[in-house]
């Protein structure tokens, strides 16, 4: 089959499917969000290279065609009537689109976030992702006292914006993000009493923290506002292990189970795909520096993170960019993005 007619065959697969779930609302939506398209994302905004797609809309057709049936990403850059056109064609697809906004740092970033709750509403989304930080904490801080500040703030933040939310009635997920251990995250949604603020459960994440990623998605799951959905593999190292996101259904995790425990919380999640193909992520639990933001941990979590590394052998070669020409890195990206929705689809129904 040409590539041209198996696309289109896709997109047509995709679109039957989604109205099958406007109309029986038992099953939960598959997305895919941005970061699982990230060198797409960066060879589009380098226009050095012939891309899927250049912005939110053209990534919502892109994303189609892989067979999502919607999009997790920012709405920023569309102007308001753009991002009504993009609405109206996940209407009539019966499609999901989903925000991801940046927090607000201070109150003078207000209008800046109140403009994008505008637009991603505008775009019809009702639920948008953030993150607390960019960055990941082993990584970022020096000392406790860096992280407490780090924490505190993020309170702040998310009191800040909460009437902004309230007013336009859109659901703000925060997501362990490589920052919060488990029951650093629980403390802080179990602050707010809003509708409006809960948790982006990514199922992978705080494996590099060092937490059981079952208890995570089980204690997180009554917070639940979506999901970023990966497999992960793991990898033993000198100075701790190596995490990678795998795709789908080859990795270490049972995300069946992971899966079930999510829509018994909530039946209206969105499962979105987060495969980021790339290097290894060096988990340096070994070593002092990992351990300056929380001592406490390594007595209690050390020594069970390295027995699970060592009792999940890799399957495979987990995906690595490094080396790779970029159209190499794309056509690798975009074949890990279809091995996990196809298998999404067939886990999900």
């Amino acid at each position: 089959m040409e590539r041209r007619h198996f696309i289109a065959s896709v997109a047509a697969l995709s679109t039957v499917r989604s109205l099958l779930l406007a109309a029986n609302n038992t099953q939960s939506s598959i997305g895919i969000c941005t970061f699982s398209c990230h060198l797409q994302w960066q060879a589009a905004r380098s226009k050095k290279e012939i891309t899927a797609f250049a912005n939110a809309s053209s990534f919502f057709d892109y994303a189609r065609t892989l067979g999502a049936d919607g999009v997790q990403t920012s709405f920023k850059e569309l102007d308001m009537q753009a991002a009504k056109e993009l609405r109206e064609k996940s209407e009539r697809e019966a499609s999901t689109l989903e925000g991801d906004i940046r927090l607000p740092k201070s109150k003078s970033d207000l209008a800046d976030f109140e403009r994008e709750v505008q637009v991603t509403c505008e775009a019809g989304a009702k639920v948008a992702r953030t993150v607390l930080m960019g960055g990941r904490r082993y990584e970022t801080f020096r000392s406790r006292v860096e992280f407490d500040d780090f924490y505190a703030q993020a309170r702040q933040r998310l009191e800040l914006v909460e009437p902004i939310l309230r007013k336009y009635r859109l659901k703000l997920a925060f997501e362990n993000h490589k920052d919060l251990t488990l029951a650093e995250q629980l403390t802080l949604v179990k602050k707010f009493s809003s509708e409006w603020i809960g948790v982006l459960v990514d199922t992978g994440n705080n494996i590099a923290l060092l937490d059981d990623p079952y208890e995570v998605v089980e204690a997180l799951a009554p917070y639940a506002l979506s999901v970023h959905l990966k497999d992960m593999a793991v990898q033993p190292d000198p100075n701790g292990f190596l995490l990678s996101e795998v795709p789908c259904g080859t990795g270490f995790l049972d995300l069946p189970r992971m899966i079930a425990v999510l829509q018994r919380s909530n039946s209206s999640l969105v499962f979105n795909l987060e495969m980021a193909t790339r290097d290894p992520l060096k988990i340096l639990c070994r070593t002092d520096g990992y351990w300056t933001t929380f001592p406490e941990r390594r007595s209690t979590h050390l020594d069970a993170a390295m027995k699970l590394v060592k009792q999940n052998p890799i399957k495979k070669p987990p995906p690595s960019i490094n080396g790779k020409s970029m159209d190499q890195q794309l056509a690798e990206e975009e074949a890990n993005n279809r091995a996990s929705l196809s298998w999404m689809h067939d886990q999900m129904g």
